[in-house]
C-alpha cells in the first residue's frame, strides 16, 4: 500500500491568490467540504504516484459585485512547485512526480467543532441609497463572525420575506443589493425595513448537522434625488373664448409641480406652439389670455403645447414636461335656424301633383333652404317632418350651418286622392347640442291631382233575387250598386250583364236595375233558378263582376189534373182501386193534391183516402149479395164523382166521373198466378225479375260454354278434323208452361183460360262434347194498352166545378217521364182485380 502526501491547507491558503477586477469587495473562496474537488482545495490529499499532468482540484470563488475573478498559486521561498494553475479557469494541474520519502513540513490541525452562533458585527445596519441607484447595484456589505473553524465556522446569509423585498443579498459575501428590474422611489417609499439571517456551515466534519443562526435588520433610507420631472394637474386642459369676450381677457390656468417632493423646485412655464400669435402664459402663474378679440380668431379651436420646467438653485432648467391646452372659439348661441324659399325667408311651402307618385321620387317643384347663421356647434341642427308618419322623408337629417332641404316619397299608396286631397305637415329645424335648443318650422302643403286608380266594386259579391212567376215582363228584380271613388269621368260606373242564365233579363246600364226582358214568360215549372254575371266599368275599361242568383217564385197556376185511364176501374171486393192526379205547379202546397167524393150513385158505398186517392168499399160490403141488396144493377157498375183540390191560394180543383165496376173474380191456382197477384200494382216489377232470370240463364250458358271450350284446348290428344253425321236422336220430352192470360167479358163474370205451350228442346250439337242448357221462354210482349177515349169525345165524364177545370188534361211532364207506364198500369189494375176476384170465388185469401 502506498503512502498517500497529504497537504494542508495552512500551506495552499497561504499560497493563493485571487485578483479583483474593480471590485468594492474582496472575492471569496468557496467551502466545499474536505473530499471535495472544487472550492478553496482545503485539506487535498494525492497519492504519491498520480501521474504528473493531472487535474486534481478546481479552485472555485466569486466577488459580491459580481465582478470576474481570476486565480494563482505562491509557494514559499526555496520549496518545490508541484503545481500549476488556469488563472481564469481554476483548474490545478500536477506538474512535479510526488514522492512521499521527500521531506516536508507537516501542520498537524485540531478539529473544531460547531458550538459558538454566528454574531453580526458593526450594528445597527442604517444604509442611505439615493433613489435613482441602478437596479442591481450593492448597497451595504453585512458581516457575521463564527469563532468555530472549519465548516461550523463559515457563515451563509439569508432574506425573510425574499418575494416581498425589493432586495436580495449574496448568500456567501453577505452583500446586500437591490433586485434587478426594481428601481427605489422616494415619493413613493422613503425607507425599507430588510430582514437578514446569517447561519454557519453546522458540524460537517464530525458528522454533526447542528446550524446556529442569528437575526439583524438594516434599514435602507432613500434619499430624494432631483430627477422626477414636473406634473401639471388637472389636465386635460380645455378653455373657451366666446364672441364677446374682451382682447386680454384670461382663458384658462394651468398647474405644475416638481415632482421632487424633498425639496421641491420652482416652475417656470411657456407656449411652445400652437397660440399663432392669439394667446399668452404668464412665465410664473400658468395663467393664458387672448391677445386678440374673437372675431379676429382664424380658427375655431387652437392646440396650444405649453411647457413647464424646473429651475434649479443654480438656475438649470433642463427638467421639464408638456401639456397640451384646447381652446374653442365658441360663438354664442343667438340664431335659430331659418328657412329659405326662392325670394327669402319663408315658412309655408306648396305644391301640386298627381296621387301615388313612384316611391323613392324627389319633389321637384319644392325649393327648400335651411340655415342656421351661428357657428360651430351653435349651427348644428336636425330635420325632421312633423305630421302623417311614413309618407315622405326628409333629407338631410343633420344639418350644419345650411343646407338644400329635399323631401322624398316613401310610402306611394299613402298619397292617394280618395282618403286626402291636400296633405299638409311640417318640416322642423331643432338644434341638438345647444343648451337654448332654437328651432323653427315651415308649412309644406301638397295639392294631390285625382288619377284612375280605382277599379268599380260592387257592395257585393253576389245578389240574391226571388220574382214571382207570374210577374210581367219588364218587371224589377234586383238592383246592384257598384262604386268607384275616382272623381270625374273616372267614377262613373257603367253596368252590363252576361251569362247563360242572363237571356231573360236585362240591366240599365246607369242605375244596375236588373229587370226581366218585356216579351219574358217566367215559368217556375220549367226553370226556377237564374244566376248569371254582372259587370261594373268605368272610362278606363277597368272592372269588377259580381254574380246574380235569381229565385222564380212558384204561384198556383195549375189545377189538378186527373190522368185519361180513371174513367173505369175494376174493383175486386176487398181491395181498393187508385185514382191520381197531378199538379203541375212547382213548389208546395201547390202542388200537393187532395181527393174526396163529391158524388156516388148508389151513396154511402165508397170511401177514399184523402192522400193517396185510394177507393174502396165501405167496411160492411164483402161480397156480391150485399152489392145485390143495395142495388138492383146486376152489372154493378156505379158512378163516382171524385174531385182532386190542390193546397195552393187561391186553390183550384178538378172532378171526374169513375165508373166502378165490382167482381168476386178469382184466378186458379199456380206460381204464376202468384206471381201475378204479388206484382199486380207493379207490372214494370214483373217485367223486370223476367228479364233478370233470363239473364241469369244466359250467363250460365256462356260460363258453361267457356269451361268446355278450355277444357278441350288444354287436351294434349290431338284428332283429325272429320264430319260425323249423326241421326238425331229424340231427347226426353221437356216441357216449359206458361200461363197466359186472356180475358173476356161474359154476361155474369170474366173467366180466365190458362193455356199451355209445350216446347221440345233438343241437342243439335254434332260433337256431343257439350250439351247446352235449354233456352229459356221468351217474355211474353204485354197486351196493348186499352185505347183512351179524346178527352173532347168524352165530355159526359166531367163535372166541372167552381175552382177549376172540369175536362181532366193528359200530364205532359210527368206522363213524358212514365209514357210508357200508364198503359201497363191499366193492364195491372185489371188482372189485379180479376185475381182478386178469382181468389174469392175458390175461397182463397186475398193478395
Amino acid at each position: 500500500m502506498k503512502h498517500v502526501r497529504h497537504f494542508t491547507p495552512s500551506l495552499f491558503l497561504s499560497l493563493v491568490h485571487v485578483c479583483l477586477v474593480q471590485a468594492n469587495y474582496a472575492p471569496y473562496f468557496f467551502d466545499n467540504g474536505a473530499r471535495s474537488k472544487n472550492g478553496n482545495m482545503a485539506l487535498l490529499s494525492l497519492s504519491e504516484d498520480t501521474p504528473v499532468g493531472t487535474h486534481v482540484y478546481t479552485l472555485n470563488g466569486t466577488d459580491p459585485e459580481g465582478d470576474p475573478v481570476t486565480y494563482g498559486l505562491a509557494y514559499e521561498t526555496g520549496s518545490r512547485r508541484y503545481f500549476s494553475v488556469d488563472k481564469n479557469l481554476g483548474n490545478v494541474t500536477l506538474i512535479e512526480e510526488l514522492d512521499r520519502e521527500v521531506s516536508e513540513k507537516v501542520r498537524i490541525l485540531v478539529m473544531d467543532a460547531n458550538d459558538e452562533s454566528p454574531e453580526f458585527i458593526n450594528t445597527p445596519y442604517i444604509v442611505q441609497v439615493p433613489e435613482n441607484t441602478p437596479s442591481g447595484s450593492s448597497i451595504f456589505k453585512i458581516e457575521a463572525v463564527d469563532k468555530d473553524t472549519g465548516s461550523g465556522g463559515s457563515i451563509t446569509y439569508f432574506l425573510q420575506n425574499i418575494h416581498a423585498n425589493k432586495f436580495t443579498i449574496d448568500r456567501h459575501s453577505g452583500v446586500l443589493r437591490i433586485k434587478t428590474g426594481v428601481t427605489l422611489d422616494y415619493e413613493k417609499s422613503r425607507t425599507h425595513f430588510v430582514v437578514i439571517v446569517a447561519k454557519d456551515g453546522g458540524g460537517k466534519l464530525r458528522g454533526d448537522n447542528k446550524v446556529f443562526s442569528a437575526t439583524t435588520t438594516v434599514t435602507v433610507n432613500v434619499e430624494d434625488v432631483q430627477d422626477t420631472p414636473p406634473m401639471f394637474i388637472g389636465t386635460p386642459y380645455y378653455g373657451y373664448v366666446y364672441e364677446d369676450t374682451l382682447a386680454g381677457s384670461e382663458v384658462l390656468t394651468v398647474v405644475a409641480l416638481d415632482g421632487d417632493r424633498g425639496k421641491p423646485n420652482s416652475i417656470h412655464y411657456c407656449i411652445v406652439n400652437g397660440s399663432e400669435g392669439s394667446f399668452k402664459i404668464g412665465n410664473t402663474t400658468g395663467a393664458i389670455s387672448v391677445i386678440k378679440s374673437p372675431n379676429q380668431l382664424k380658427k375655431e379651436v387652437y392646440e396650444i403645447k405649453v411647457q413647464a420646467s424646473e429651475v434649479s438653485q443654480e438656475g438649470d432648467g433642463s427638467v421639464y414636461a408638456f401639456a397640451t391646452v384646447t381652446i374653442r372659439v365658441v360663438d354664442l348661441n343667438n340664431h335659430p335656424p331659418t328657412f329659405y324659399g326662392e325670394n327669402g325667408s319663408q315658412n309655408r311651402f306648396e305644391l301640386t301633383m298627381y296621387e301615388h307618385p313612384p316611391e323613392g321620387e324627389i319633389l321637384r317643384g319644392l325649393k327648400i333652404t335651411v340655415n342656421d347663421s351661428d357657428q360651430g356647434a351653435n349651427a348644428k341642427f336636425n330635420l325632421r317632418l312633423v305630421g302623417p308618419g311614413g309618407i315622405f322623408r326628409v333629407v338631410p337629417q343633420t344639418v350644419l350651418n345650411e343646407a338644400q332641404v329635399t323631401i322624398i316619397v316613401e310610402n306611394s299608396a299613402a298619397i292617394d286622392y280618395e282618403k286626402f286631397k291636400v296633405l299638409t305637415f311640417k318640416i322642423l329645424a331643432l338644434e341638438v347640442n345647444t343648451p337654448e335648443k332654437f328651432s323653427s318650422t315651415a308649412d309644406v302643403v301638397i295639392h294631390l291631382l285625382d288619377t284612375n286608380d280605382n277599379v268599380p266594386k260592387f257592395s257585393s259579391d253576389y245578389y240574391i233575387a226571388r220574382v214571382p212567376e207570374n210577374s210581367p215582363g219588364g218587371s224589377n228584380v234586383v238592383a246592384v250598386t257598384a262604386t268607384d271613388p275616382d272623381s270625374g269621368l273616372w267614377g262613373e260606373v257603367k253596368y252590363s250583364i252576361y251569362g247563360t242564365g242572363a237571356d231573360l233579363f236585362l240591366i240599365h246600364p246607369s242605375t244596375g236595375i236588373i229587370y226581366t226582358q218585356p216579351w219574358a214568360v217566367l215559368d217556375a215549372e220549367v226553370n226556377s233558378k237564374y244566376n248569371f254575371y254582372v259587370k261594373a266599368e268605368d272610362t278606363d275599361g277597368k272592372y269588377s263582376l259580381a254574380e246574380v242568383f235569381i229565385t222564380v217564385l212558384d204561384v198556383n197556376d195549375h189545377s189538378p189534373e186527373f190522368n185519361e185511364n180513371i174513367q173505369e176501374k175494376t174493383m175486386i171486393i176487398g181491395s181498393p182501386v187508385k185514382i191520381e192526379a197531378i199538379d203541375q205547379d212547382a213548389e208546395e202546397p201547390n202542388n200537393i193534391v187532395d181527393y174526396s167524393i163529391m158524388q156516388a150513385d148508389p151513396a154511402n158505398v165508397f170511401d177514399i183516402d184523402q192522400s193517396t186517392g185510394e177507393i174502396k168499399l165501405k167496411s160492411y160490403i164483402r161480397s156480391l149479395d150485399i152489392i145485390h141488396n143495395i142495388t138492383k144493377n146486376k152489372d154493378c157498375i156505379w158512378s163516382v164523382v171524385v174531385q182532386a183540390k190542390d193546397r195552393g191560394s187561391p186553390s183550384f180543383s178538378t172532378t171526374a166521373v169513375l165508373k166502378i165496376d165490382i167482381t168476386e173474380e178469382t184466378l186458379h191456382k199456380g206460381p204464376m198466378a202468384a206471381f201475378l197477384m204479388q206484382t199486380k200494382d207493379n207490372p214494370m216489377k214483373a217485367l223486370g225479375v223476367l228479364a233478370g232470370v233470363m239473364g241469369i240463364m244466359v250467363m250460365i250458358t256462356i260460363m258453361i260454354s267457356t269451361a268446355m271450350f278450355w277444357r278441350n284446348k288444354r287436351s294434349n290428344k290431338i284428332t283429325p278434323v272429320r264430319r260425323i253425321i249423326k241421326k238425331r236422336q229424340t231427347p226426353q220430352s221437356r216441357t216449359v208452361r206458361m200461363e197466359w192470360l186472356k180475358f173476356r167479358r161474359p154476361s155474369n163474370a170474366a173467366k180466365f183460360v190458362v193455356e199451355d205451350d209445350d216446347k221440345s228442346l233438343h241437342n243439335e250439337n254434332s260433337n256431343n262434347n257439350i250439351q247446352f242448357a235449354p233456352v229459356p221462354p221468351t217474355a211474353p210482349s204485354p197486351p196493348p194498352p186499352p185505347t183512351l177515349a179524346p178527352r173532347r169525345d168524352a165530355p159526359g165524364w166531367q163535372v166541372p166545378t167552381v175552382s177549376g177545370s172540369i175536362t181532366p188534361k193528359f200530364i205532359n211532364k210527368q206522363l213524358k217521364k212514365r209514357g210508357h207506364i200508364s198503359a201497363h198500369n191499366a193492364l195491372v189494375s185489371e188482372l189485379k182485380m180479376k185475381f182478386e176476384k178469382r181468389n174469392a170465388a175458390i175461397g182463397e185469401p186475398q193478395i
